[in-house]
Formats: C-alpha cells, structure tokens, sequence
C-alpha cells in the first residue's frame, strides 16, 4: 500500500495512520509511541490507503475516528481503546443506509469525515463498475453511531434532480460519492462536498440525462443534510472527471468588497469559484459544444462547462504541436501512435479506436488538493501534464458459448486491472495472470476471488456459475456452465463494453508523450482570475544531466503554505 495520511496534533500527540491501516498515536515532540490500534481488517475488504483520522472532544471524552475496511471505528484518544458505546462494539458499518443491493459491494473510506458539533459527515469510495454502491452522504452521530441524516446522490423519487436520470435509477445506478473529502464553513454551517463520476465510469448507456449529483460540488447544511445548493462541473461524465479534492475556503474582492468565496479545482486543470452563500458563479461559466460519443447505446452530453477565468492550469488538448521534443526518435514514435487514435478536444469520447484523455486520468489538479492564501484570495496548486491512452472494448457475443461466457465476466470485472490481455500492470501492482493455472489450484483461485486479496476486492457478489466461468477463462480451461450475456444489456444495466485499463502514453524510454513541463506548482490570484506564477515541478536528474531543462514530473499530494509565504511540497 503507500503512505497518504495527514496526521493531526492535538495537545502534543500526534495521531497517524500507517500504510497497513493502524492507527497510532505519538508524542509529536519525542516521536515515543504512546499505542497503537489494530483494526484487523478481513481481507475481503481488500488493502486500500487511508488519509487520516478525525478528532471530537467534549470534555474529557476524547475521540478518533478513523475508517478501515468497511468499518468506522469510534477510538478513546488517550488510550487508543474502542468506545464501545459508539455503533456495535465501537463500530460503524459504512455501508449503513446504502440500501440492501449496497451490503455485498465494494464500500470504504480513505479520507476522514468532517466533525460538525456531534455530527461526523463522512463520504466513501465506491466501484467503478457497473453493480457499484451508491455514493450517498451520511452524518453519523459522534457519541452514539446513529446515522443522523443522509444526502441521496442518485436522487430519489420526489427529490431534485431525480429527473436528470432515467426512472427508478436510484435502484440499479452507482458512485456519484464523494471520496476526496469535504470541508466545513463553520461558521454558517455549511458544509461543501465534490463528488465523483457515476458507474460505469466510461459508458453511461443506462444513465441518460445529466446525472445529478454526479461531479458537482454540493453545499450542504452540517446540521440536516438539505442541499442549498449545487454546480455540476461534468454533466454525464464518461471520462472519470471525478472532482479530486476539496475545495479551498478563500476570500476574494468584488467591487471594493470581500466576498466569501469557495474555490474547486479540477482534474480538467479548471478553477471553479463560487459565492458560498449563494451558489453564484464569480466568474462567467460557458457552456461549449463537445463531440458526440459514437459507442453502441451512448447518450453523451452535447455540451459541458468551462469556466472563462482563471484560464486553465494545464494544456488543454494533445495533438501534434504537443508531442514530446526531447529528442528525434521520441517524437516520430509518440507521432506514429498519436495517428492512430482520437484526440483533438478535452471531452473527446471513449472509443473503441482509442482515445487521447489529457488531462490524464489523475489531472490537471489531483487528490493533494490545493493550499490557499484564504485572506488574499491567492491558492496554490500542483498539476500533472501527463496523456493517457484510453480504449473501449466491446463484449462479444458472436465467439461460440462457451468462450462468451468466461471471456465477458473477465473483461468486466478483471481487465480494468489485469489486462485485457491478462498481463497485468507493468508497476507490478496487479500481477499478470498468464499461467495462473500452474501456480494456483482451482479452489485457491475461489477463495481469492471471493475472500479478496491486496487491492483486489472481494467478488462475491458475482453468483457461482460467473465466478467459476472467469476462473475457466483465465485458466484456459472450458467453462463448466454456459451463460450466455442478454441481448439487450442496456435495459439490464450492464454495459455492452469494458476497456483496457489506464494507461499512460510513454515514449519509447518511458518518458511521458507531451512536451514538458510534465508537472507544474501554480499560483493562482481567484480576485482577478490571473496565474501569478507557475514553474515545473519536480525533476528527472538524467535529462538534466543531458541538457535539458528541468522537465517537472507527475506529482500527487498537496502543498502546505505558510503564513511567511513559504510553501512546502514533496
């Protein structure tokens, strides 16, 4: 797993999370550990990071919470015990009130919730694939567990934005949760949470409209969980333009005025700025024309939001002025790819030839979020410039009974990670699955599939003829029962495509596709909607060394600013 916890300190301790999930607190001065808390966490629940803990004190009755797997533990501050009298036992379900289809899907929580008085507001991470969770919003009571409100991100019958999705899509449709993180107004009560795309990420055949409350940022009272209001900064997202992080409390000028204001970045390299009481945007916002999406049983949106200032932090487009210039042999090779797929616009549609998503999957601005001058209006972000290559992958039925069978399941629920091809992830974070069946029995197969294992979640709540027949599959083995996909996937919620993963376009050594900077640090004056500075961030030593000028990296994690202007980041 990696390490992305910000801790906290609280009156000389300092409360932390290891990248194995434990909780610890040390003496922030000495680095003694004062105790550590094992969640033990059943592996079905699979590895994943987590950023941190939350902190509600009244009294002497201290408290952490913290998330892990798909629990939210209620931990006693000085003796890093469970508070018993918290949920059952001193735990939380994370799955409470994501409805019956929610309890054997994929549901935790890498960043901590917002405390507001004895509420904690908490979102989730979800699937991405068709069958996901719901992403809805819950505050939970601090002292006792009980849910004390919910937010439907997928609206129900009778709520707003019901009419932005097919009917009674709130009882199959998933995501639409906020898994970046909110923050809180204090003093209104208000608090502000950025969602993600719905599921299925790249194909929304069975989710025409709009899609409220996917990929808006949301004011929500901290006390009843009503909406106040709300901006969508993706209508019916088909890209995984999920909004990254939370957004930054500032104040900005306005005819001689100080105005509260409330900034969101995005993995489009946009800033968003809207008034905080009233939603209003504080610069124009123009709605443009963008390519109509050419897939089987596809609605895309014909226009999307871009806002007119701040201009955007990251190119906006790859095409051939943008191809690598490092050296000769990299661009023809990057030259050569670049012609055989589509590219040429921001929202440029998944496709089955391929297509261009740059910003790359991870942005333009990320998960690190932002740091703000919140008194000046000033906020600093860190970018990726980084094309991804992203392509379609229809799921045949004309291949023979038996093929069709194992071919399909693994394509949905295996190929995002391994490969379409099985080979798995050139870092090494999913394995290749070429010759399994000589490393792997059947039956320990099974019980990986369905227990869960690393980042792999647990598949359980496919029935036994799928699990057996993708075991089949990737074993190259005949499948022991046929299961001949629907002809109409659509009115069956599935979709009638995968797609081959997410895959950075590299040169020929391994160096992103596009011209350098491939990572920048920005400062961005939201009074005038003006970039004050921007500079590469990062460095690759062998390219320097060669004479070339420092080309900035991928970079995630936020900066941190200081009140004497220094800004810190890795």
């Amino acid at each position: 797993s990696q390490i992305q916890c910000n801790p906290i300190i609280v009156e000389g301790v300092l409360f932390g999370t290891s990248p194995e999930l434990m909780l610890f607190a040390i003496n922030a001065e000495t680095g003694e550990l004062i105790w550590e808390f094992n969640p033990d966490v059943n592996e079905e629940f699979s590895a994943h990071v987590n950023r941190g803990v939350s902190y509600w004190q009244e009294g002497d009755d201290k408290r952490l919470f913290f998330s892990a797997g798909s629990n939210l533990f209620a931990i006693n501050a000085n003796t890093g015990e469970s508070i018993t009298s918290f949920g059952v036992d001193g735990i939380v379900s994370l799955k409470t009130g994501l409805g019956e289809r929610s309890q054997d899907s994929y549901v935790v929580a890498r960043t901590p919730g917002i405390i507001y008085e004895d509420y904690l507001i908490i979102g989730s991470v979800v699937s991405e694939t068709m069958g996901a969770a719901t992403g809805h919003i819950r505050a939970f009571n601090a002292r006792t567990g009980e849910m004390e409100w919910i937010f439907h991100t997928i609206p129900q019958p009778g709520e707003s934005g019901y009419e932005t999705w097919p009917k009674d899509a709130y009882t199959y449709a998933g995501g639409a949760n906020n898994w970046a993180g909110m923050s809180l107004d204090l003093k209104r009560g208000v608090v502000f949470c950025p969602t993600g795309s719905a599921a299925y990420d790249f194909w929304g055949g069975n989710r025409k409209g709009e899609n409220l409350f996917a990929n808006c940022l949301i004011a929500l009272d901290a006390k009843t969980g009503e909406r106040i209001w709300h901006y969508q900064t993706v209508h019916h997202d088909i890209w995984d333009k999920d909004l990254p992080a939370p957004p930054n409390l500032i104040q900005v000028e306005r005819n001689g005025k100080k105005v509260d204001a409330v900034a969101q970045i995005t993995k489009q390299g946009y800033v968003f700025l809207f008034d905080r009481e009233s939603g209003e945007s504080l610069f124009p916002i123009d709605e443009v024309s963008v390519p109509v999406s050419d897939l089987k049983g596809e609605f895309s949106w014909p226009t999307q939001p871009v806002p007119q200032l701040p201009p955007p932090l990251v190119p906006q487009v790859f095409d051939k002025n943008m191809v690598t210039d490092i050296d000769s042999i990299s661009n023809l090779y990057v030259s050569n790819i670049l012609k055989t797929v589509r590219t040429g616009n921001l929202f440029m549609p998944p496709s089955t030839q391929g297509t261009i998503i740059f910003p790359g999957f991870d942005g333009g601005a990320e998960w690190g979020g932002a740091a703000a001058d919140a008194e000046n209006g000033i906020i600093y972000v860190n970018s990726n410039v980084m094309p991804w290559i992203h392509m379609m992958v229809p799921l045949d039925d004309d291949m023979g009974e038996n093929s069709v069978a194992g071919r399909n399941e693994y394509l949905k629920n295996c190929a995002v990670c391994h490969g379409q091809d099985q080979r798995g992830d050139p870092s090494g974070t999913f394995p290749s699955l070429q010759g399994i069946q000589h490393k792997y029995k059947m039956e320990e197969m099974l019980e990986i599939v369905i227990q869960g294992k690393g980042f792999m979640p647990s598949f359980k709540h496919l029935d036994e003829i799928d699990l057996m027949n993708v075991l089949a599959y990737v074993r190259e083995e005949t499948p022991v029962v046929s299961h001949i996909p629907e002809s109409s996937v659509a009115e069956n919620h599935e979709a009638p495509y995968t797609h081959t993963g997410y895959n950075r376009f590299f040169d020929d050594k391994g160096y992103p596709a596009v011209k350098p900077p491939w990572g920048t640090l920005s400062a961005v004056d939201m009074n005038k909607g003006k970039i004050l500075w921007q500079v590469p961030l990062g460095e690759l030593k062998e390219l320097t060394a060669q004479g070339i000028a420092k080309t900035g990296t991928e970079n995630y994690g936020g900066p941190l600013l200081t009140s004497g202007g220094v800004i810190f980041i890795g």
